[in-house]
């Protein structure tokens, strides 16, 4: 038996394992590395190729669960990207043929053309199909160490035309374990996300609250717009998400800047509510959630977004900064999260964008479109609270 041909039999027993789930299973990532881990004989670079063509299957799901296996494999392996460890499997079993007359609109959720229509354009439609990039933060303002490790490894890297400080890298590898990631000289965050904070511009020198911080990628981010005499309360449900912070702050050199709190108080500059949300903005990285998520789980995310901009607009000073951001595309939890807010909180007005980075900003905030600079997908609204 040929290489490939054993490889297309490992594919559909790892295919057979997580169908059950692929349209139930929110943490289906997990159970894909899982189901690699277990299977013997696996070498890295197969690591990659059957992560690739189960990650294509998600991505395609509608046009792939109720085919037979022939068919199945033909339109993965056409499908998958061609990397040095695809490339066998798509020479033996690509055939773009199979691909004739299918309609790409099934490959969004029906559900999900009433709440982003333009997602449903041929140009986003494009770029949403596709696998996003991967792109990099630089903490520090004098990258030549970390250009020359890249150099060394023979990564290619391009930096963005969009912003200052964020790379995009060409290749499929693991920066975590590189020095410069070790000496927190990098992080890994999506240029859309990096975009939102820059859009807002935070002053340098204030004081900030991140309320729904995580692990930390925007508060990192925040930490080094405000620069060394700025300070920022880290605030979370999760001890083990600030517990990641705070290990993040200190890799990066910033953690005397941060305090991470339970229970925050008093009045900031500015607060940022990265709300919890569908992730509907991130279905190229994570392909699965796209047949996981239903109405009725935007409707609770919108809930719950509308109880934290109350919960925590009231820790704004006066004439100081609110932002408001998800990585969701979709209306219920952006525009109309914010109307509401606005409706219910005269206290507050919407403020200008320092930048929009060519994309244009609607009354009520921001979208970063995948397809405008190649990112996920994200919601970021600004506003100001009076002074009178």
């Amino acid at each position: 038996m040929s290489i490939a041909h054993s490889q297309r039999l490992t594919f559909l027993r790892l295919l057979a394992a997580l169908r059950p789930h692929w349209r139930s299973d929110v943490a289906l990532p997990a159970r894909i590395q899982t189901a690699l881990r277990g299977e013997r004989g696996v070498g890295s670079r197969d690591r990659r190729l059957y992560r690739e063509l189960l990650f294509t299957t998600l991505r395609h799901l509608p046009w792939l669960e109720h085919c037979d296996d022939d068919t199945l494999v033909s339109r993965v392996a056409t499908l998958a990207a061609d990397t040095r460890a695809t490339h066998g499997f798509r020479e033996t079993f690509a055939t773009p043929d199979s691909l004739a007359g299918l309609d790409r609109t099934q490959l969004l959720p029906d559900w999900f053309r009433a709440e982003c229509p333009a997602a449903f354009e041929p140009h986003q439609l494009d770029t949403l199909l596709t696998r996003a990039p991967l792109w990099l933060r630089l903490q520090t303002d004098t990258p030549d160490e970390v250009f020359a490790d890249w150099t060394s490894r023979q990564w290619q890297w391009t930096p963005s035309p969009t912003l200052d400080g964020a790379v995009r890298l060409h290749d499929e590898v693991d920066v975590t374990q590189t020095e410069p990631y070790e000496r927190g000289q990098i992080e890994v965050q999506d240029l859309g996300s990096q975009l939102l904070l820059a859009a807002v511009a935070p002053q340098p020198g204030g004081r900030w609250l991140d309320a729904c911080a995580g692990a930390g990628g925007k508060t990192l981010q925040l930490a080094r717009l405000l620069g060394p005499t700025g300070r920022i309360a880290a605030h979370d449900i999760r001890p083990a998400a600030l517990a990641e912070l705070q290990m993040r702050a200190r890799r990066a050199g910033v953690a005397s800047r941060i305090e991470t709190t339970g229970a925050p108080s008093g009045l900031f500059d500015g607060v940022l509510v990265d709300a919890p949300c569908s992730g509907s903005g991130t279905w190229r990285r994570s392909p699965h959630l796209k047949w996981v998520t239903t109405p009725a789980t935007i409707t609770r995310a919108a809930t719950t977004q509308r109880t934290l901009l109350d919960r925590f607009a009231r820790h704004v000073r006066p004439g100081g900064q609110l932002v408001y951001a998800t990585c969701s595309l979709c209306h219920q939890e952006n525009e109309a999260t914010v109307a509401h807010f606005l409706e219910t909180h005269p206290e507050f007005a919407t403020a200008p964008f320092e930048q929009t980075f060519g994309l244009t900003p609607t009354s009520r905030g921001l979208t970063i479109w995948p397809a405008a600079h190649d990112t996920d997908g994200f919601f970021v609204a600004h506003l100001r609270r009076r002074t009178v």
